[in-house]
């Protein structure tokens, strides 16, 4: 990648970043002096991030920290999407009580049957909120599947589709993002306005590019901003300051996968430079993240 377009990616990406904390055991106690960090971390010397994303029970915190353009999130039914409606209602509830603007929910992934009832209970619940539906793509597993859970996270109001709560083996991939965008895409409805976040595993800005290709090529290069496209990831926030800093490049793009490499040399261009110029305005969207998953698996955020 050129280093006119490695600046340019980083400041996009920065401003559509989620900049996240779900440390293990923070959904119960303790965790405010990571949320303090990170959010003195999301208005940087380059930057702000579009959001944070935390616990629901710290999400009062986060608000009260951040000035305003930047949004908070928080989630629910985390991190193993179970069918259990009131607790995803309970989550959601307190998740808007506390001021947040932003909802990233777990569907039941392992039952789609219970996820159009749990769906539409939490968007009623947060109605007039953001609504990111994650999908957890990597545990699902099949084209097909996937496919499916798209349209009922589509048909429930969603308004971001996610890929992954970061805490599974397999997070955001190149094949399960293009399916995702693929739906949105195909949708009369959603294609004007729905979102889409790829989150866990996207470490470095060039991994981050080829989230942004695929967006630019199957939403249109007007889609890549903060409104409509968002990255969760750990490390990721660490390598924009070193770009934006001026650190170098050859070490900065190493550890790219090979999968990713071959989807980004599409609509790169485009996607940057609409991108840079439409997306960093908006405001909404960030993130890295702090620690290790809850539940089983290792974070891959």
């Amino acid at each position: 990648m050129q280093h006119e377009d490695l600046m340019a990616t980083a400041r996009l990406a920065l401003a559509c970043l989620d900049l996240t904390s779900l440390n293990d055991g923070q959904d119960v106690r303790g965790g405010q002096a990571d949320i303090e960090a990170l959010c003195a971390r999301a208005d940087g010397p380059h930057g702000h991030a579009a959001a944070v994303c935390v616990w629901p029970r710290l999400a009062g915190l986060a608000r009260s920290l951040l000035q305003p353009t930047i949004r908070v999130a928080a989630v629910a039914n985390f991190p193993d999407g179970s069918s259990d409606i009131q607790r995803a209602v309970r989550d959601t509830a307190e998740i808007a009580a506390a001021g947040a603007q932003e909802v990233d929910v777990v569907m039941p992934y392992c039952d789609l049957a219970a996820a159009p009832a749990l769906l539409a209970a939490v968007r009623r619940e947060c109605a007039g909120l953001t609504l990111k539906v994650i999908l957890e793509t990597g545990e699902i597993a099949n084209d097909a599947l996937i496919a499916q859970a798209a349209r009922i996270a589509l048909d429930a109001g969603a308004d971001f589709l996610k890929t992954s709560t970061g805490k599974r083996p397999v997070s955001a991939t190149p094949a399960a993002a293009r399916l995702l965008l693929q739906a949105i895409a195909g949708d009369a409805v959603a294609r004007s306005h729905v979102g889409f976040k790829p989150a866990g595993g996207i470490r470095t800005v060039a991994d981050a590019a080829v989230y942004i290709a695929l967006t630019a090529e199957l939403l249109g290069p007007g889609a890549v901003g903060p409104a409509r496209f968002r990255i969760g990831a750990s490390g990721l926030l660490d390598d924009i300051e070193a770009v934006l800093g001026g650190a170098d490049d050859a070490a900065l793009t190493r550890g790219m996968s090979s999968d990713m490499g071959s989807d980004m040399s599409s609509g790169m261009s485009s996607g940057m430079s609409s991108g840079t110029s439409s997306g960093t305005s908006s405001g909404t969207g960030g993130g890295t993240s702090s620690g290790t998953g809850t539940g089983s698996g290792t974070s891959t955020y």
